[in-house]
């Protein structure tokens, strides 16, 4: 990068490259800063995620965790075949539900909410953590070479 920007700045002055850098980024200073963030991110996560070790209790709770869905799709389905079973019964339920008060159907929401918020949160966080634990395994390693052992640059700060 140095001598790229060392030839620049022999071609149209430092004053000059300075300025065309205010104008349009220097892509090879981008794309180091780039690769550190890149690399920091990566270290964060695999520190982040590297003693995640799941107890039994932890696994009864997931499984707990995942009951709530298919008995609210099941429970929506059971009410429509309780509908086409015993009309009479089923209208008095929902006549009762119309009596219900607002503020309760609203921390019922908020309740709901809340829970798939959550649920969301953690299956993020879970792929976020299987991706950083396939990019630390597949990613290669980041070989750069020496600036004093390239031998394209060495060869052309002997010519010169």
């Amino acid at each position: 990068m140095a001598v790229i920007s060392n030839l620049l700045g022999m071609l149209i002055g430092t004053e000059a490259r300075k300025t065309i850098q205010v104008f349009r980024e220097n892509a090879e200073f981008q794309a180091a800063r780039d690769h550190e963030r890149l690399s920091e991110a990566m270290t964060q996560y695999g520190h982040e995620f590297q003693y995640h070790n799941r107890g039994g209790f932890d696994r009864w709770i997931d499984a707990l965790n995942r009951l709530p869905r298919p008995a609210m799709a099941f429970g929506v389905l059971g009410l429509f075949v309780a509908a086409m079973v015993d009309p009479i019964w089923f209208s008095g339920r929902m006549s009762g539900l119309a009596h219900v008060p607002d503020p309760l159907w609203w921390l019922l929401g908020a309740i709901v909410s809340f829970y798939f918020g959550a649920r969301y949160q953690i299956k993020g966080a879970e792929y976020r953590q299987q991706i950083a634990r396939m990019n630390r395994t597949s990613m290669p390693a980041q070989t750069e070479m020496p600036r004093d052992q390239n031998a394209a640059i060495l060869d052309w700060t002997n010519t010169r």
